[in-house]
């Protein structure tokens, strides 16, 4: 007897969650990156800066990619553990 099983990872499904999680992080890495700016803690305005160069927004562009990348993964290795367990 067959039993259902969830679509893997490569599965228009598997993709579309991946997407989605994906974008709850670039969502959470902008949340964090406006908060320390708004926050001024010491050492952290003098990363972002006065916006007069680009540095600040490369340093705040990859804090953001980096919080998508780790939540693309979150949600691959969740996708492939429930897979494990049906």
């Amino acid at each position: 007897m067959r039993t259902n099983k969830p679509p893997g990872l490569l599965s228009p499904a598997g993709l579309t969650k991946l997407v989605a999680h994906a974008a709850m992080g670039v969502a959470m890495g902008l949340l964090f990156a406006l908060a320390l700016i708004l926050i001024h803690p010491s050492g952290i305005v003098f990363l972002y800066g006065d916006g007069a160069n680009a540095d600040g927004i490369v340093a705040m562009g990859a804090l953001v990619l980096s919080f998508a990348i780790g939540t693309t993964l979150t949600g691959a290795i969740f996708m492939m553990t429930e897979e494990d367990k049906s």
